[in-house]
């Protein structure tokens, strides 16, 4: 019989390729977790990691190994949502990943109205702009901004969320309004980090609106790596910037600007486990988030 502890700890290190990084995870000592791997491969009598200088490998047998704790673990989590829920009224746990921005901005205001319609579902909210691992149950729900490839998962078409320029009332009371795209070389412009990890692909298309076929970019006054902080920055009057419409379509004294440009445009979806595919609170959660959709202009 095997230990779903070992499993565990087998399945932190075959994610982190590292004893040591796996140990921090867990909470664990290196050599724990050493240990741990070591007992695990004398009982099944297989290699399940190759060492060596760079880190950890999974071996075939590891291969094989790791798809099948990732199957049991989603069925048997599957099975205790079916046991623990209602048919009728929908309650328990559901963890829902977001990236930062959309989960701070938009769906955390929208959470009061969920909970009053559905009190008995406990909601957490996991605000990351990575890919948990729905399959091992890192979180029940995730809303992306890139399709998934697993075949375990189920994913929805939410929206194609549209990106315009912004800019306060106060920044064009002082500079003045760009009545056209070339206006924009006389302006101060605020963009992403370069250096960060980008919540979309083309999230600085307003640098090249405007320059022509000179094959060069606004140089920004002012870079950050959140678009949360781009937004605040805009707020204070510093520049120009392009947002998604809804970061900014609710929040005073910010306009739009060149209305006729068409910026980024970028798809969210809404994904969980294809054992999650009968639960109420999934159903409802997702039912929700849909109809909110509908009511706003992305």
């Amino acid at each position: 019989m095997l230990d779903w502890d070992k499993l565990r700890v087998f399945y932190a290190v075959a994610q982190a390729s590292s004893f040591t990084h796996a140990g921090g995870a867990l909470h664990l000592s290196q050599s724990a977790v050493s240990r741990q791997i070591s007992t695990l491969e004398e009982s099944l009598g297989v290699v399940l990691f190759h060492r060596h200088a760079r880190g950890l490998l999974l071996t075939e047998q590891g291969e094989i190994l790791l798809q099948t704790v990732r199957d049991v673990y989603g069925r048997l989590a599957g099975v205790e949502d079916a046991v623990r829920e209602s048919k009728d009224h929908p309650k328990g746990p559901l963890k829902v990943s977001t990236p930062v921005t959309f989960g701070t901005l938009w769906l955390t205001p929208r959470i009061m109205e969920f909970k009053e319609l559905y009190p008995e579902i406990e909601i957490r909210l996991v605000l990351d702009d990575g890919e948990l691992d729905l399959s091992m149950r890192e979180a029940d729900i995730a809303i992306r901004t890139f399709s998934s490839t697993q075949p375990d998962l189920i994913q929805r078409h939410l929206m194609m969320h549209h990106n315009s320029i912004f800019a306060s009332k106060g920044y064009l009371e002082k500079h003045g309004v760009p009545e056209k795209p070339e206006d924009l070389v006389n302006h101060q412009i605020i963009a992403f980090g370069e250096e960060s990890r980008l919540p979309f692909s083309d999230v600085n298309w307003h640098l090249d609106v405007g320059m022509g076929d000179s094959g060069e970019r606004h140089k920004p006054v002012f870079r950050v790596n959140t678009l949360i902080a781009m937004l605040k920055a805009v707020q204070s009057g510093l520049g120009i910037s392009a947002l998604p419409n809804y970061m900014a379509d609710d929040v005073p004294d910010i306009v739009k600007i060149l209305p006729d440009i068409a910026g980024a445009t970028y798809n969210t979806y809404f994904v969980y486990p294809s054992e999650l595919k009968h639960s109420k609170r999934v159903t409802v959660f997702r039912d929700y988030i849909v109809r909110k959709m509908a009511e706003c202009s992305f």
